[in-house]
């Protein structure tokens, strides 16, 4: 329920901050994006239904060969991607014309080879080399492709991982060793490229910080969010009523959340959006406390806690509690291939809720024959006994008679 109302706002807000976008690329249509995002809403829902169907053991079979699919994928991203905004981080679904961005499906397949390898070394998950090795070098590599195209969905990824390995009972020497050694491979990697190249993208990065740091600096997109924010009030302007979306670069993306707080305030589409997210965190908790299986409750944690997590640092950049970063609000920001991974990953943390009921079904069911078979075998002796008392009595009497 919590993500179909996701889906029901992001469908409002899309329409309502289209309507630029619109006017300068389809002629003034305004229902093309709205059609556009009820279909891809539609088919997350398709994607959500069928992939909750199959057993979560089955992501553990396939988390290999998925994580090694991720790879390549990332590389030629890196090689041959789309740039768009300045950024490459989509590939071209060839004679479609459809894009995606393959770091959204490396974060799933990560999570999904972290718990594997967490659940089934839960007994030596002490080894430096066969553990800690293995875990370290997925999230390097995952981490290291991501990171020269989108800083801040590489740093989601990492921090998603370190929650996940912490929870995962990784020893915490272990812990700080890979955090420190990170911090400083990072170091290294930004000061040479500021070095060997002063325009590229980590010099967008630096201006983005420099621009946060120093209230002062001008920062377009920053200071037309807070604009939005501030006209919004407590109860919004009402729906369909905001007047920066036509102002603000990429409203129905990046900065859909302060649209959302311009149209419905942030007492009532502010609060909503929030407490929904927290909700949805809160209910992957419950599936994880009731799964029974080690792999089912790393998996729905790492998931939820991916997502929960891109959704509130989307919400803190539209409100300039960091700075810009490009990350969209999973389920609400325009888009199909963040629409369908999303999906994706939440159909898998059903998928865990559906196998724990069914696990607690088949063991109620056991327990139901084992209390059948305990109540026929007592029969069973209650008859045989009486057969016993009926035969001794029938001796009895023939002794007598024969007497």
């Amino acid at each position: 329920m919590v993500v179909l109302i996701l889906l029901v706002i992001s469908l409002l807000s899309v329409y309502s901050s289209t309507g630029s976008l619109a006017y300068q690329h389809r002629s003034g249509n305004t229902f093309y994006y709205l059609f556009r995002q009820l279909k891809y809403i539609l088919l997350g829902v398709a994607i959500i239904f069928f992939v909750h169907l199959i057993p979560y053991r089955v992501f553990s079979r396939v988390s290999i060969f998925a994580l090694y699919l991720a790879i390549p994928l990332l590389v030629l991203t890196l090689v041959v991607g789309t740039n768009i905004n300045e950024a490459t981080r989509w590939l071209e679904i060839p004679g479609t014309g459809l894009t995606i961005q393959p770091s959204d499906f490396a974060k799933i397949a990560l999570v999904m080879y972290l718990a594997k390898i967490l659940s089934v070394n839960q007994n030596n998950i002490r080894d430096f080399k066969g553990v800690f090795g293995k875990i370290s070098m997925a999230i390097v590599l995952t981490c290291v492709l991501i990171l020269p195209a989108n800083f801040s969905t590489a740093a989601i990824v990492f921090v998603t991982a370190f929650t996940l390995m912490f929870v995962g009972r990784i020893p915490v020497k272990y812990l700080t060793l890979f955090m420190v050694t990170g911090i400083l491979a990072l170091s290294i990697f930004i000061g040479g490229a500021l070095l060997l190249d002063k325009e590229g993208r980590i010099s967008t990065w630096k201006n983005r910080i420099e621009a946060y740091v120093d209230g002062d600096s001008d920062n377009y997109q920053a200071d037309q969010a807070k604009v939005a924010i501030v006209q919004g009030g407590l109860f919004g302007k009402g729906p369909g009523n905001s007047t920066q979306r036509n102002l603000l670069p990429h409203p129905y993306s990046d900065f859909i959340f302060a649209i959302i707080i311009e149209e419905y305030g942030s007492l009532v589409g502010g609060f909503l959006v929030i407490a929904l997210y927290l909700w949805l965190f809160f209910r992957a908790g419950l599936i994880i406390r009731r799964s029974k299986s080690t792999y089912g409750a790393f998996l729905a944690f790492g998931l939820s806690m991916g997502l929960v997590l891109q959704a509130f640092v989307n919400m803190a950049v539209a409100v300039g509690l960091v700075p810009v970063t490009g990350q969209t609000l999973p389920l609400v920001s325009m888009g199909g291939s963040s629409i369908f991974f999303t999906s994706m990953a939440t159909g898998m943390i059903l998928s865990v809720s559906w196998g724990t009921r069914e696990d607690e079904s088949e063991k109620a069911k056991e327990e139901e024959l084992a209390k059948e078979k305990d109540e026929k075998s007592i029969k069973l002796e209650e008859e045989s006994k009486k057969l016993k008392e009926e035969s001794e009595n029938l001796r009895r009497t023939e002794f007598e008679v024969n007497v």
